[in-house]
């Protein structure tokens, strides 16, 4: 028996006639961009998740870009971020012509670290270069950043706070669900993701009506009350209406895998605790579960664990093998600060398959494998 890293056949499976009559629907009125189903996912994205607004665009990546053009933040602007963490957060301000300061994590729960925020916000200040301008706090592998902490650093420091939220849609922190937590939310419909498109997708929440209207002037190349009418610089970041399709067709059944992929992080946990450090959960929250990682003891075991696990059919990945500090393409950016947290996590770190369609038989191979080889 092998077991599915993700397995897309088998939800699509359980929600083909929905499917089919969503994409049946689009074809049939052939308005392939910015077609009625983009505005009705809007509507049920916003209501989900408690946001006022909701902005749909064509991917996580450019939903981090549209919110910070939408800041004015460029040249010279300081965006603080999490070392351990995918390269878009770090990547979009670079492309504005801003400068990430990555920032140590917490060990057990990978979150930006408030007190590090803190304190490499101060370091930034003294220095006198740059501008501290926004940060980006990661509600990383499915669980919610710390964001009273963040909000209350950012609101002290004035600077603008951006959720990237592209792995973690569906968790919740204290009662609420992530969509509110900052002054605006990015999410990525990429196809693994916990709600996934059947290609690249995206989108903005926030409760500012004046930022979600300027989001959806600059997804559509700046424009105006009218198409020709360009008022601003924008890009092309608009969502298709076949995905919006897809994504509202798998919305029906979204609230029961987030619940299964619960049971089965649970499952996870009761067979591996006492074996290995399992994922600390943030307190008062639930996760998405995009990801289930866990701590081997060095990058040795790590390796050994993975090759036992590879020949019983088990897949794993690594996220992430590097810190972003340590990327060739971040090198010049980064300040030479020694983040260790994030630097021996990328060492240790280990994903083990976590899906709505794993069975009993699936999870128990994957924990059977797992201390065998420890």
């Amino acid at each position: 028996m092998s077991v599915p890293f993700l397995d897309l056949p088998a939800q699509q499976a359980r929600i083909a006639d929905d499917l089919r009559r969503r994409i049946a629907a689009v074809l049939e009125h052939c308005q392939f961009i910015l077609g009625p189903e983009v505005a009705e996912l809007e509507a049920q994205l916003a209501s989900f998740c408690g946001a006022a607004h909701c902005v749909a665009v064509s991917s996580g990546t450019d939903a981090l870009q549209i919110a910070l053009m939408a800041e004015g933040v460029g040249p010279g602007d300081a965006v603080f971020l999490p070392a351990f963490t995918y390269t878009a957060t770090a990547e979009v301000p670079l492309l504005l012509g801003a400068t990430p300061v990555f920032c140590d994590v917490d060990p057990r729960t990978f979150q930006l670290d408030p007190a590090q925020l803190a304190a490499r916000i101060g370091q930034v200040r003294r220095a006198g270069r740059l501008r501290p301008r926004a940060v980006i706090g990661v509600d990383l592998f499915g669980q919610p950043a710390d964001w009273p902490a963040l909000r209350t650093i950012a609101a002290r420091e004035h600077l603008f706070a951006l959720d990237d939220c592209a792995q973690s849609f569906g968790a919740s922190l204290h009662g609420e669900r992530l969509g509110r937590a900052a002054d605006a939310t990015a999410v990525s419909f990429f196809p693994s993701k916990p709600l996934g498109a059947y290609g690249d997708g995206g989108a903005l929440f926030t409760e500012d009506a004046a930022r979600a209207a300027l989001y959806r002037s600059l997804r559509t190349h700046g424009e105006g009350t009218t198409r020709y009418e360009v008022l601003r610089t924008g890009m092309n970041g608009r969502l298709d209406t076949l995905q919006a399709a897809i994504l509202l067709s798998k919305l029906t059944v979204f609230a029961d895998e987030l619940a299964a992929r619960e049971r089965i992080a649970g499952r996870y946990d009761a067979e591996l605790s006492g074996h290995l450090d399992i994922p600390a959960r943030v307190p008062d929250a639930t996760s998405a579960w995009a990801i289930y990682a866990v701590l081997l003891r060095d990058a040795g075991q790590r390796s050994r664990v993975q090759d036992g696990l590879r020949t019983a059919g088990v897949p794993s990945a690594i996220y992430y093998p590097r810190p972003l500090h340590h990327q060739p393409a971040y090198r010049d950016a980064h300040d030479g600060a020694a983040l260790p947290v994030a630097e021996d996590v990328a060492t240790r770190i280990l994903a083990l398959p976590i899906h709505p369609d794993l069975t009993e038989a699936h999870v128990a191979l994957v924990c059977a494998t797992l201390r065998a080889n420890l």
